[in-house]
């Protein structure tokens, strides 16, 4: 009995343990080693760190969100326009490659192809006899943006803990020891710059100052300034020319200010010294316990607006590393909550007011030269990042985006002008931290003019999630911009007589009737693109009652837009011809864009673009690069398929390197492309509130793809078009049981529900007839698509739902329950 009961004990102490440390919380029981991969992100999305957590040995790798090679340059490329028409003239007459070899000796720049993102370089903490140790445990706690390291030597037990400051602005470093006296370490820097300095101060500041890299014939002209000061209490600091020694202390604070020359895209005329220091002197003087609370009640002022339970089981008390290898195999439902609410914790991290956008990688890279020059792709990538910021109640994160839009509305207008003739502004498939807009990489990927227009449709989001007009007049122009380069860019076609984008292609893809080559004229996603800047634009001007005869104008070009076309695979075409092959497994599958994030493509509305779309997914297949995979959630979501959704999932979260086919995820849950990539995260955590929410197709739609894994489950603080936030969403056994709405617009809210639903003061609700009468929830009418005599398409079955209209009322709170 004895036995047994000390057992039970164990096991008891060992559940509340593995529970207390689970949480929102990336932990392990080994260190880094080396790999960057391996390390863990923290940012106030200006400043980013990767923490390592290694014992005798640490890294703190660091970022600025303005350190970019090069300097104020454009790369438009004049040459293009006088051979646009011979361009045009070769793909009309299906001379495809001979058309891409044109494009690439006149559109394609002969400047440079954007700049770099690049890293300020590291600080080393260096704790000599600490290379046996015990104990070893690391996290980063979600919840808090923290980051903390312990492990044992000689009794001690020592403790570090990493956070980037949001109202301070620094980076800090706090490090303790059980023991009085026992915190010995030195503190240098190393950065890959090459053109960088490390000294010491007289008042024993350690510093690094640089110039970003000359790139691509743009000269590096980015000037940074790192300052590292430590706070001791008991022992002694000392210093030599390049590093920092402290002996005997009780505990160190670091602090780390960094800051560059950098105004903005065309300004780099600031004093990275002064702001450096400013942010230095005016957080050094605050205690650790001052800095962590404001910290934590900063951050959270975010994070916090979005809980998700989807259950957990005992799989949730191992280390993420050995999660990630399990995850296939077993039911982890906590681990999708965690990389869910990761996916917002990056973007916290790396994206604020004020500040750049979210680029490749967020915040985070340590290489001098990182994979895509780590900028802005904007056929995809970009736009993926931002995904999540409306819908899980992000949407002050946004504004970087927002204000790089209207940023390249300026500089494109120079780049639409030379380079095609054409008013308004226009950008193709990348940029980088000053905003440039010509054509780059070569003419297979380069030739898009849909950059900027993607773009645009994030301005016209945002409103539809807060409906604020006076925000609208400010973005105007931006939108009005991108729908008057296509008044004048669209040629018609002459064979279809429709108008088409030509050049343009489908990013990153090529039929075989082409030739190899990507060059096409009206691609399925060009039409769906240039058919939403046209309808944004139109539904813009009307609310702030302007231009009536150029919404006219837009009214009359998108209605001889080319329809989508259903191809003799069943498929939805790429194409505008039927040239689609069935074992295409190419990880962008552009012409989705209707399904998502566009909402042209409906279940309801639409139903054969909608039983097309899921074939063209079907023929794809699941498994490729880690942001396809991440997008392919979003599809299979509005789909009405949460299985599928959920096996994408589970092939996103597997370690990398197990998908023979593609990516999946790292053990610090960075998406691995491969490389990393940070939209994958983005976009799974997009997918993931889209699987339990979605608000495009004219309601608010409550689990439209529920997987059979999560019968029971809540989720809070998710927004709506119109202004709703589903401030509670409660379901069990798939069918919802409690739901709390607050409306912060009014208005009529129509409610999709998969049961029936009454208030909770017991009155009947009023089912849905006709169209919403929410203005947020007006959809522009699909055109009927072109279907193949070869086609065999059905309309899919879908779930049964029941639709309720409610009318709200701005500023109250409605609560209903399930019958």
């Amino acid at each position: 009995m004895q036995q047994t009961f000390f057992f039970g004990l164990l096991l008891v102490s060992t559940w509340a343990f593995s529970q207390e440390k689970q949480g929102l919380k990336l932990w392990y029981n080994q260190t880094s080693g080396t790999k960057w991969e391996n390390a863990l992100p923290i940012g106030n999305g200006r400043l980013g760190a990767m923490v390592y957590g290694n014992v005798d040995k640490e890294t703190i790798q660091l970022n600025e969100h303005t350190v970019w090679s090069g300097s104020p340059n454009r790369n438009d490329n004049p040459a293009a326009l006088d051979s646009l028409a011979e361009i045009r003239k070769l793909i009309f007459e299906g001379k495809h490659k001979e058309a891409e070899r044109l494009a690439n000796r006149v559109i394609i720049t002969k400047k440079s192809h954007g700049q770099m993102f690049q890293p300020v370089g590291s600080l080393h903490l260096n704790f000599a006899g600490h290379e046996n140790y015990s104990n070893y445990y690391r996290e980063l706690d979600i919840e808090k943006a923290v980051a903390k390291t312990s492990y044992v030597v000689d009794g001690v037990t020592y403790t570090r803990e990493a956070l980037a400051s949001f109202p301070d602005r620094v980076i800090v470093l706090r490090l303790t020891a059980s023991k009085a006296g026992s915190l010995s370490f030195s503190a240098n820097y190393s950065s890959p710059q090459r053109k960088k300095v490390f000294a010491t101060t007289p008042t024993k500041d350690l510093t690094i100052s640089g110039t970003t890299s000359d790139h691509d014939g743009v000269k590096g002209m980015v000037e940074f300034k790192g300052i590292t000061r430590i706070k001791l209490d008991g022992g002694s600091l000392s210093s030599n020319d390049t590093s920092l020694t402290v002996k005997g202390a009780n505990s160190a604070t670091l602090f780390i200010s960094i800051a560059t020359n950098f105004n903005n895209y065309k300004d780099v005329s600031g004093d990275e010294e002064k702001r450096a220091a400013d942010h230095l002197n005016k957080a050094y003087p605050k205690a650790y316990a001052t800095i962590l609370a404001g910290h934590i009640a900063a951050y959270q002022k975010y994070f916090k607006r979005v809980k998700l339970d989807l259950g957990t089981t005992p799989a949730a008390n191992l280390p993420i590393d050995e999660r990630l290898k399990n995850f296939s195999s077993t039911n982890d439902p906590h681990l999708v909550s965690l990389y869910y609410q990761f996916g917002r914790y990056l973007l916290i991290s790396s994206s604020q007011p004020g500040g750049q956008p979210a680029n490749l990688q967020g915040i985070w890279n340590n290489r001098l030269n990182p994979p895509w020059d780590s900028k802005y792709t904007i056929n995809i990538n970009t736009e993926m990042n931002y995904w999540p910021a409306e819908r899980t109640n992000l949407a002050e994160l946004h504004r970087p985006l927002l204000e790089m839009v209207k940023e390249l509305s300026i500089t494109g207008q120079e780049t639409a002008r030379t380079m095609y003739g054409t008013r308004g502004w226009m950008a193709h498939h990348n940029t980088d931290i000053w905003r440039m807009n010509g054509a780059i990489d070569g003419a297979f990927w380069g030739m898009w003019t849909a950059g900027g227009a993607w773009l645009t449709q994030h301005l016209w989001e945002h409103y539809l999630y807060n409906g604020d007009k006076t925000y609208l007049a400010t973005v105007y122009p931006a939108l009005k911009g991108a729908a008057l380069f296509y008044v004048d860019f669209l040629i018609e076609h002459p064979q279809y007589k429709w108008l088409v984008v030509s050049p343009g292609n489908s990013p990153e893809n090529a039929p075989k009737a082409h030739g190899g080559s990507s060059l096409d004229a009206g691609t399925t996603m060009d039409n769906q693109i240039v058919y939403d800047v046209f309808s944004s634009t139109i539904r813009t001007a009307q609310l702030l009652g302007k231009d009536a005869a150029f919404v006219d104008t837009l009214k009359q070009l998108r209605s001889r837009l080319a329809p989508m076309h259903i191809g003799q695979h069943n498929q939805l075409q790429e194409w505008l011809d039927d040239v689609d092959a069935p074992d295409d497994h190419h990880r962008h599958v552009s012409h989705l864009y209707g399904l998502f994030p566009s909402n042209q493509i409906s279940p309801y509305r639409t139903p054969e673009l909608f039983a097309a779309s899921r074939n063209t997914l079907l023929q794809r297949g699941d498994v490729s690069t880690g942001w396809s995979m991440g997008w392919k959630v979003n599809w299979w979501a509005k789909l009405q398929d949460g299985n599928h959704a959920y096996k994408l999932i589970q092939n996103q979260l597997t370690p990398l390197g197990v998908n023979p086919d593609g990516g999946g995820t790292y053990n610090n849950l960075f998406d691995a492309h491969p490389p990393f990539q940070i939209d994958g995260n983005f976009g799974c955590t997009s997918g993931i509130t889209e699987m339990l929410l979605q608000s495009s197709d004219a309601a608010v739609h409550l689990l439209p793809a529920l997987p059979d894994v999560w019968p029971n489950g809540s989720i809070g603080g998710l927004r709506a078009w119109g202004g709703f936030e589903v401030v509670d969403l409660q379901w069990k056994d798939a069918k919802v049981v409690k739901l709390v709405v607050k409306s912060t617009l009014g208005g009529n809210l129509r409610l999709r529900v998969p049961n029936a639903l009454k208030l909770s003061n017991g009155a009947s609700l009023k089912v849905a007839t006709g169209k919403n009468p929410n203005p947020f929830y007006q959809t522009e009418e699909t055109p009927a698509p072109i279907v193949s005599a070869k086609a065999t398409i059905k309309p899919l079955e879908l779930k049964a739902t029941l639709v309720y209209d409610v009318p709200t009322q701005k500023g109250l709170v409605y609560t209903f329950a399930g019958q």
